[in-house]
């Protein structure tokens, strides 16, 4: 079974690279499937995601992947700098989102959700193919989040205006650019601004750190096996490398990379999606599309979901693959599906992840609806509102972070009442 598994795995990488390059009508829908199957593939063999970040530290006391966030962050903003230094930065689509209610309790109601169905915007994705009853109820429910608040984001200014904006944040989404800060430190802003950020991050690290060693010392650390696994791994044996040997295709597409260089892959390709688009990475607006063409399916016009939605009609119409973030979100699936196959993993993760009992719908369906909700009220999920705007130096994400923290803790606790 691994064997045709892992045979698979190569036949899938084959039709990703060849006949989708055909298959798709533009080269940038092509580039997107490349970029959403590195991010996938990424994802899923680095066994990471902005969920884990407070369920792992709350649950089992570990604050590893909150720490390699933080890492992840500041060196992707460093290498977003590369393309920013020198130039108009509103010349990029930068997404320095406002500051205001919206991302406060958007932050809240998507950390709430992502606690409650373990995962996030990406992380769905990621997860269909190793725990899909779970994945497929909160992507259902998240789709019908992100449509209902559509009104609201496109329509409430306190969703839409900043309570404080600087010269760059007005220019692009209407929010604080860090840069704009600190304009005369001899780097247009950028010394500062990367200070700032690696300040932030510091503080949340020292942070993690404090809490995790407080886990410890009261004996609730229970650490998370993937991660000790993780860390436990040896690298290739050089001095008796052969090539054509298990080991070695082992070491090449199963052994689990680690948190740090998931971070660090993941960082590589937002920075290469930034040069090529001129944008960062979102992922949960076209959740919300797909429930829309849903309800066409059933009769609904989409002149109607137009004036509900307060979108235009195209954003209905346009065929799924012709909508760029849309074939970046089915490549994170294949991307994930690559891996699993090529570590000849799939079909046993599959079936491991197929039981779930009725609470545990209503919770993932319940965490999907608050999800997507939060997202239209901070205007993008924990990549759109919060790993894109730190990497593009808006001081947004870090008021999200928070807020996402905080809703996490509550979902965490409100999790404990329901099963206790």
């Amino acid at each position: 079974m691994k064997k045709g598994e892992k045979l698979l795995g190569i036949i899938a990488v084959l039709i990703v690279l060849l006949a989708a390059k055909f298959w798709l009508k533009t080269d940038l829908l092509f580039f997107r499937l490349l970029i959403g199957t590195g991010l996938g593939y990424t994802l899923a063999r680095a066994y990471t995601g902005f969920a884990g970040s407070v369920n792992r530290a709350y649950r089992t006391g570990s604050t590893q992947l909150m720490r390699t966030l933080m890492f992840m962050f500041f060196i992707t903003a460093l290498l977003t700098t590369a393309f920013l230094f020198g130039k108009d930065p509103a010349s990029y689509n930068l997404w320095i989102k406002p500051i205001n209610l919206g991302v406060m309790l958007g932050g809240l109601f998507f950390g709430f959700g992502m606690s409650l169905s373990v995962c996030c915007a990406s992380g769905v994705l990621t997860d269909l193919p190793v725990g899909l009853p779970r994945a497929f109820i909160t992507l259902i429910f998240f789709g019908l989040g992100v449509f209902v608040g559509f009104p609201v984001q496109n329509t409430a200014s306190w969703v839409q205006d900043s309570w404080y904006s600087t010269y760059i944040g007005i220019r692009t989404m209407g929010g604080v650019f860090l840069p704009d800060l600190f304009q005369g430190d001899g780097f247009e802003g950028y010394l500062g601004g990367l200070i700032l950020l690696g300040a932030l991050c510091l503080i949340f690290t020292v942070l993690s750190y404090i809490y995790e060693k407080h886990q410890i010392k009261t004996k609730k650390y229970t650490g998370l096996p993937i991660e000790k696994l993780q860390s436990e791994l040896k690298a290739i044996d050089l001095k008796n490398f052969n090539l054509f040997s298990a080991d070695t295709y082992y070491h090449f597409f199963e052994k689990p990379w680690t948190l740090k260089q998931g971070a660090i892959v993941l960082a590589v390709i937002f920075t290469l999606m930034m040069g090529v688009t001129g944008a960062g990475w979102g992922a949960s607006q076209p959740y919300g599309i797909w429930f829309g063409k849903f309800l066409m399916l059933l009769g609904v016009p989409a002149a109607s979901l137009a004036n509900f939605t307060h979108l235009s009609a195209s954003h209905f119409t346009i065929p799924f693959f012709e909508q760029q973030i849309s074939v970046q979100n089915f490549g994170i699936i294949v991307g994930a599906i690559i891996y699993l196959l090529t570590a000849g993993k799939l079909s046993e993760s599959f079936t491991a992840g197929l039981e779930i009992d009725k609470k545990a719908a209503a919770l993932y369906a319940l965490g999907g609806i608050c999800m997507g909700f939060g997202t239209r009220l901070a205007n993008g999920c924990n990549v759109g509102a919060l790993y894109t705007p730190i990497a593009n130096f808006s001081l947004s994400g870090w008021i999200f972070l928070i807020f996402m923290i905080l809703g996490g803790v509550i979902s965490n606790k409100f999790s404990d009442k329901i099963y206790s």
